[in-house]
């Protein structure tokens, strides 16, 4: 029986799987493997043919799911149907059933080969910890088809991970272990429900009987999860590493048209000298579809799109950084086009506050740690720039059929190099402008206020992780606290030294004067003034704000590590629903559910459970 995840409070889907408007929009307008160029050439062949191999001048291969055990559907996300258009009670049906498990092909017929959706595997590379690791492609990701929501006009793309083996898989069995979905699952739904933009979770099916070898022997699992896109940097990168041009550019006219809803929606150039200061929303001015501007600094439809790549992936990582959020393993094949939060590995939130954490236990030499992350994230749009390069510095003469049979001349080179540099090089200022317009705007909300003024930054924002960090203290806790804590309570200096015992565990209060008090009350001094001048003596109004941004629950590593243990080893099928009731609606106070459970999931750390680490094997 299919756990729904519920929360009454929000609109309800009215389709059913067969309602549902589906497409295969990708398919249609990207070029297949060659090898098995029409769903019937793959749907024939014995499944060893397939692959895994090399494949050349082709974004997917066609490919069908190939399940194992016995399906048993452990969690479905309402707010995943209702963002579908499904119908709640549509998780309940066998047709929902074998979508999720990969039992049956609900889109194609193969007495009518050249009818309905055959479900696809993409092609890609990336750059891995920083080297080129050539081609990688969905290894145990198969795509069913594309759904569009009627009400909302936004189209997904519906995908299985852990459903077998593809041509991407190499050395791989194309499966997933339940580990590993189940912390997809939930962190994929949870950073969605805080408003970080992210691939999102449908379902979660155990399959079992099966026997996963891992670091240990695993019971295999299933994760139906969908996205409006899931093309990567790394889908460029390969292209670009092989020379092959055609290719590359089809897919960039692809993403432009498809993708970003067409050239018309992608950023107006910036007029000079406004790339600092310019807004984080992507697609702040009007576009135009003619060159703009002369020489080197022209744009083209192509640096737009990639100036739009930019502009979303920079608010992405500001969110994860406000938020404390880590992906664990920022390679290129797990950097999304759309700037979503994709492909959860070794991922975690920040316990208590230490920049230099990586929650991947392979990452010796912390690439991938919190205070890298908008560093990674750029050297990765360095290499798509590169990949985007010949496209950008062509300029005005893009679409002469000249540059597009053979390329740029050499008499064109030199100029073409140094727009494509310049064009990277100010996009890395645009990068750093969004992200911090981002950042302050979302750490100004964390923190209670209304406006921003340039002292925030230093006095309040970099103060809070400056003692945060040096006393050890709870990241999430400090901002959920603040929300409740009353202007009355920081009166005196004596009041606000009492207040600084909110930052700090009941086992771990500072002595009376102790330093830490000191100078946590002195900041509380700067904060409360500040939350004066933006909201006067008026006070529920604050609270209310805060703890609208502030959640109150976060799925730390310990609490997914007990999710799992439960589940995988004790048979707990009741604890996914109750501890997804508190991720779908993390910033509410109380779920339901056994308040004792509640409080304890929402409260201190265990100790010696805090800043864990774990694998990239799933």
């Amino acid at each position: 029986m299919a756990h729904l995840c519920l929360d009454a409070s929000q609109p309800k889907g009215e389709h059913t799987l067969q309602s549902l408007p589906k497409s295969n929009v990708f398919t249609q307008n990207l070029p297949p493997d060659p090898a098995f160029p029409t769903p019937e050439d793959s749907h024939e062949a014995p499944r060893q043919t397939l692959g895994p191999r090399m494949v050349k001048e082709a974004l997917y291969t066609y490919v069908r799911p190939d399940p194992q055990g016995e399906s048993e559907v452990l969690g479905v996300s309402q707010h995943a149907l209702r963002d579908l258009g499904l119908k709640e009670e549509e998780a309940q049906t066998d047709e929902f059933k074998q979508l999720v498990s990969g039992g049956k092909i609900l889109t194609w017929d193969p007495e009518k080969p050249d009818e309905g959706i055959y479900p696809w595997a993409q092609c890609y590379g990336g750059y891995q910890f920083g080297q080129w690791a050539g081609q990688l492609g969905d290894g145990r990701a198969i795509s069913l088809f594309e759904a569009t929501n009627p009400s909302t006009h936004v189209r997904y793309e519906i995908q299985l991970k852990g459903a077998g083996r593809t041509p991407y898989s190499r050395f791989a069995d194309g499966r997933a272990v339940l580990r590993s979905s189940i912390r997809e699952f939930v962190v994929s739904e949870y950073l969605n429900a805080i408003g970080i933009p992210t691939t999102r979770a449908l379902a979660l099916t155990l399959n079992n009987g099966t026997r996963i070898v891992r670091e240990r022997i695993e019971p295999g699992a299933i994760v139906t999860r969908f996205a409006q896109s899931w093309i990567r940097f790394g889908t460029f990168d390969l292209q670009r590493m092989r020379g092959d041009r055609a290719t590359l550019r089809i897919l960039a006219d692809y993403v432009g048209e498809h993708v970003y809803g067409g050239w018309d929606r992608l950023p107006s150039k910036l007029p000079a000298g406004e790339a600092k200061n310019t807004h984080a929303d992507v697609k702040t001015g009007v576009a135009r579809d003619a060159i703009e501007g002369t020489g080197v600094d022209e744009e083209n439809r192509y640096t737009r799109l990639y100036r739009a790549v930019v502009r979303n992936n920079a608010a992405t990582v500001a969110k994860w950084q406000a938020y404390g959020f880590m992906n664990g393993v920022l390679n290129t094949d797990n950097t999304s086009i759309l700037g979503l939060s994709i492909d959860f590995g070794p991922f975690a939130f920040l316990d208590t506050f230490d920049p230099t954490y990586t929650p991947n236990h392979d990452d010796h030499m912390l690439r991938y740690s919190y205070r890298n992350q908008p560093t990674i994230i750029w050297w990765n749009l360095v290499r798509l720039g590169e990949a985007f390069g010949e496209l950008m510095g062509a300029g005005s003469k893009v679409d002469n059929a000249e540059f597009i049979e053979k390329g740029v001349s050499e008499a064109d080179a030199d100029e073409l190099v140094k727009r494509a540099e310049g064009t990277i090089e100010r996009a890395g200022e645009e990068y750093k402008a969004v992200f911090m317009a981002e950042y302050k705007r979302l750490m100004t909300a964390r923190l209670g206020l209304k406006t921003q003024q340039d002292s925030d930054f230093d006095a309040l924002f970099s103060e809070l992780l400056d003692f945060l960090e040096a006393y050890e203290l709870d990241f999430h806790h400090a901002f959920r606290r603040l929300s409740n804590l009353s202007l009355s309570r920081l009166d005196s200096d004596e009041d606000r030294q009492k207040a600084a015992e909110i930052f700090f565990s009941d086992d771990n209060l500072p002595k009376e004067g102790a330093d830490s008090r000191v100078r946590i009350a002195k900041w509380l001094e700067a904060w409360s003034a500040r939350v004066k001048q933006d909201w006067g003596e008026e006070e529920s109004g604050r609270h209310q704000a805060m703890r609208a941004v502030n959640p109150s629950f976060v799925p730390r590593s310990w609490i997914l590590d007990e999710l799992i243990d439960r589940i995988e080893k004790k048979g707990e099928r009741e604890i996914l629903p109750q501890i997804m009731r508190l991720n779908l609606n993390p910033f509410s106070d109380e779920w339901g559910w056994d308040a004792s459970e509640e409080q304890r999931f929402i409260g201190d750390v265990p100790k010696y459970k805090g800043l864990m680490q774990c694998s990239c094997s799933s």
